[in-house]
């Protein structure tokens, strides 16, 4: 299985970017997909995630109401719009497949170590 991540980029606070990771290798629509962030010399924490069956999404309380989560499943494809950008969500962006399908429980969503494969990473960083 692998997952590319891309989109990140420098933005201004208060703006908006869009990430997307595409899946290959495996039938994407059968598993949950997250996205963690990593700053510089803290934990990798859970940003979001989007259930295989129709498509509930868990948030971090401090991105609720600013990001949205989706996943388009004929592309192989989960996306992380962000918007109303703060310097505080600087860090490197994870996409992640769940180790084990089917799954819809919040907890598992939420806790890395239930992820089996992840992306390569990429960098956001918001100005102020």
């Amino acid at each position: 299985v692998q997952l590319q991540a891309s989109g990140g980029g420098l933005v201004q606070a208060g703006g908006s970017l869009r990430l997307s990771c595409e899946a290959s290798g495996r039938p994407f629509g059968r598993y949950g997909m997250g996205w963690f962030r990593q700053a510089p010399g803290k934990e990798r924490d859970f940003v979001a995630a989007v259930t295989w069956i129709d498509s509930i999404t868990y948030y971090e309380d401090s991105v609720k109401g600013r990001f949205a989560i989706s996943r388009d499943n004929a592309k192989n494809t989960v996306y992380l719009q962000m918007d109303s950008l703060k310097p505080e969500d600087t860090a490197v962006y994870y996409c992640a497949a769940l180790k084990t399908p089917y799954y819809t429980n919040r907890d598992y969503y939420t806790r890395a170590a239930e992820y089996g494969y992840w992306g390569q990473g990429t960098q956001v960083t918001v100005s102020s």
